[in-house]
């Protein structure tokens, strides 16, 4: 099927979607959270002489580099975890499609130590990408909704619910530093499941999940492009599935007169993923401990967080670091991606590019 988007700066896009694979995908990806609950089989836990391999390469990098921007692989050396990594990267993006490191060794170091270490770490997955039109590289997950002018209205600034979705990226990595006095829990669940299940109960919706759906950029505008774009939901191409699901930009790509109309049979298979990821026996709850750091497959994985309450003391409120990483041994992505992802090419690709942005690493929220 060939669909051609008319852009406002008349640009005609042509976009190949490959056809809808029919009936449900064989993967390890595919998983209930259920069956995970009874299980820590996706956890890994730092031994205490990986822990001290983390310290002494983050000790290594902060006297070399000032700018933890210059901080890559060669300067962050892992000898025995550099194995472990791999290991890991290939159950994210192969296997699982999700993994969570425990015992990363940040309490008692400055917040620019942490920032490295966990920088140094990135580097072991992916290249980061800019997060946000600011450039940055290191996004800092905290509340303070109540001190930044936030103009793309962006919910991990907040402490409210932030509905199941994906990033703008390969794979998320959240690194607690923190955690909230109630709530603010990770809920992830196999956008893979969710998929066979929609075959399984509605047949006739979910052809509809390969087709066109407009996506709002939220002004978040790359050159040359216009204020939206369309993506399918579901995207089989060269033997893997791809699922790229945030309904909020779906529906706000409707203010846009000359966007893609979405028809009251695609809306329903839309509720029918919502409806579906918020299956208390699809996904899995977890709570994040200070030096935990999880990573996630965005194409095969939604997320979401519970709405939490905060501590008074503003030296206890939760606080995470995110990075975004495209992988260089990602899996292959249909043209259509480009639309979102500024490009397809493998290890460079993904996150937020405006005219004019330069990329950062920031030690702030603000």
């Amino acid at each position: 099927m060939s669909v051609a988007m008319s852009l406002p700066s008349g640009d005609r896009l042509p976009l190949d979607h490959p056809p809808p694979y029919h009936g449900p995908v064989d993967s390890p990806g595919a998983w209930y959270g259920r069956d995970q609950a009874k299980t820590d089989d996706w956890q890994y836990v730092l031994s205490k002489a990986e822990r001290q391999e983390l310290l002494a390469a983050t000790e290594r990098a902060m006297a070399a580099h000032s700018d933890i921007k210059q901080v890559t692989q060669d300067a962050f050396p892992l000898p025995t975890l550099a194995e472990t990594f791999a290991r890991l990267r290939h159950e994210i993006l192969r296997g699982r499609g999700f993994v969570l490191l425990r015992g990363v060794p940040v309490e008692g170091l400055s917040f620019p130590e942490q920032a490295c270490m966990y920088w140094g770490l990135g580097t072991y997955f992916g290249s980061a990408r800019s997060q946000n039109t600011r450039g940055h590289l290191l996004g800092h997950v905290t509340d303070i909704s109540d001190r930044f002018d936030n103009k793309s209205d962006r919910g991990y600034l907040t402490a409210r619910h932030l509905p199941y979705h994906c990033d703008s990226v390969d794979v998320v990595g959240l690194l607690c530093l923190r955690k909230a006095k109630e709530g603010g829990l990770s809920s992830i669940v196999s956008s893979y499941t969710i998929h066979n299940e929609i075959w399984a109960r509605r047949p006739d919706l979910a052809p509809l999940l390969y087709g066109p759906v407009p996506r709002d950029r939220r002004d978040e505008i790359p050159e040359g492009k216009g204020p939206w774009y369309e993506l399918p939901v579901c995207s089989y191409f060269e033997g893997r599935l791809a699922i790229n699901f945030l309904r909020k930009h779906i529906d706000t790509s409707q203010r846009h007169p000359d966007a893609l109309r979405i028809s009251a049979e695609l809306s329903e298979a839309l509720d029918l993923v919502h409806e579906l990821a918020n299956d208390a026996d699809l996904h899995l709850k977890m709570a994040f401990e200070p030096g935990d750091v999880q990573l996630l497959h965005n194409h095969q994985m939604l997320h979401d967080r519970t709405a939490y309450v905060d501590w008074d003391d503003p030296d206890r409120r939760r606080y995470l670091l995110r990075l975004w990483l495209a992988p260089p041994d990602g899996i292959p992505l249909p043209q259509a991606f480009a639309g979102r992802y500024r490009s397809v090419t493998i290890g460079d690709r993904g996150g937020v590019a405006i005219p004019g942005m330069e990329t950062v690493v920031p030690l702030s929220a603000m």
